[in-house]
């Protein structure tokens, strides 16, 4: 297959999906006032498109829950559940910004609405309760749910790791018990590369909130990343490596930290987790395949954390807002869709390297430049 047809398959298959909701008359849209607009909180883990509300029938006033024979509040449909879980799935462990596709993908189903959600007795569904930090808490909202959604069915993500290299995993738990020595020095080396994006990230995680998720953020790292990624695939080649077989379980404990602070540059919405991992590990000498494997685990208690965090935090709301069944949907989506993608990665990564995902990830960001200009204009 060429270069340039490999390329075109693979767009399709990242962005068709998201057209099959882009006329989803079930979709939950409601349109939101400037005011409200304008005060939808800073947290929000994926920027709506335009400052202006999302096109719908008018609603006078926040949305209140239904009653409990009616169901969720703001059921989605199955349609959205299976968009939602392919983006998530195919996008999470490619080099291509998981972000920068949830983008697209909440606006062409309309999940953009900052109203505040009300349960059945009137009182507000809270995404942050009130408290010292939000006098006024913040209350939970379509957008704020549907974020809430796509970090949850991470765990259809993990899930799909967690199958594909359960060998690795079942030498690292007998590694804990005195049986594999290898297995025990590459949970050091993923605890050691966990550690800087985790500290960092707690540090830093509201400044980022607030100064860096915003479209325009996700393009400018869309492409450096981009660049970033050509670099090092041609430093790679051009290196003869004194190890060709090495594995992560091989990686210095300094190694390890190197690729853990490339990961830090991961919090910049866009940049993508995997991206960053996995030319750490091209500079640190592992191959691609190995890099790739050592950017999915090191990724399982990253995401491992942050939709438990979410869970704890937001669940209940979040299945008050759109049911069981569709966050079960959409994670059951996620598994497959995920383990496919991670299959294609490693195959496609021992033979080609990363230039067609940079080249991808420059053509998403001037797509997604584009139309924020154009829908702002």
């Amino acid at each position: 297959m060429s270069l340039r047809n490999l390329f075109l398959s693979f767009a399709f298959v990242a962005l068709f999906p998201l057209g099959l909701g882009a006329d989803d008359e079930t979709a939950p849209v409601a349109t939101s006032s400037a005011a409200e607009t304008a005060s939808a909180p800073a947290s929000n883990p994926t920027p709506p498109l335009t400052t202006s509300p999302v096109a719908g029938p008018a609603a006078p006033g926040p949305i209140a829950a239904a009653t409990p024979t009616s169901g969720p509040i703001a059921e989605l449909s199955t349609r959205d559940a299976i968009v939602l879980g392919l983006v998530e799935g195919i996008t999470e462990f490619l080099p291509i910004s998981s972000t920068g596709h949830l983008i697209v993908a909440t606006h062409a189903l309309g999940l953009e609405a900052n109203q505040p959600l009300l349960d059945a007795a009137g009182q507000p569904l809270w995404y942050k309760k009130p408290s010292k930090k939000h006098p006024d808490g913040i209350p939970l909202t379509v957008k704020l749910a549907a974020d809430t959604y796509t970090v949850v069915i991470q765990v259809g993500a993990i899930a799909a790791v967690v199958l594909l290299y359960y060998g690795q995993l079942i030498g690292i738990f007998r590694g804990l018990i005195g049986q594999n020595a290898s297995g025990l020095r590459l949970l050091r080396n993923i605890i050691i590369a966990f550690l800087p994006c985790a500290v960092i990230g707690l540090l830093v995680h509201d400044w980022i909130d607030e100064k860096l998720f915003s479209v325009g953020a996700v393009v400018v790292a869309l492409i450096s990343g981009a660049v970033l990624m050509i670099a090092a695939e041609r430093w790679r080649r051009d290196q003869v490596s004194k190890n060709p077989r090495m594995e992560p379980a091989d990686l210095s404990p300094k190694q390890a930290l190197g690729i853990g602070v490339m990961q830090c540059f991961a919090l910049w919405p866009g940049m993508s987790r995997s991206m960053v991992t996995m030319v750490g590990g091209y500079f640190s000498g592992l191959s691609p395949a190995k890099s790739a494997e050592f950017s999915f685990l090191v990724g399982l208690p990253t995401l491992a954390g942050a939709a438990f965090l979410k869970s704890v935090s937001t669940g209940p709301a979040l299945i008050a807002v759109f049911g069981w069944s569709h966050v079960l949907l959409g994670g059951i989506v996620a598994a497959v869709s995920a383990a496919i993608a991670v299959k294609f990665l490693v195959h496609y990564l021992t033979r080609h390297g990363l230039e067609v995902f940079a080249i991808y990830r420059i053509l998403l960001g001037i797509f997604l430049a584009l139309w924020s200009y154009l829908s702002l204009h």
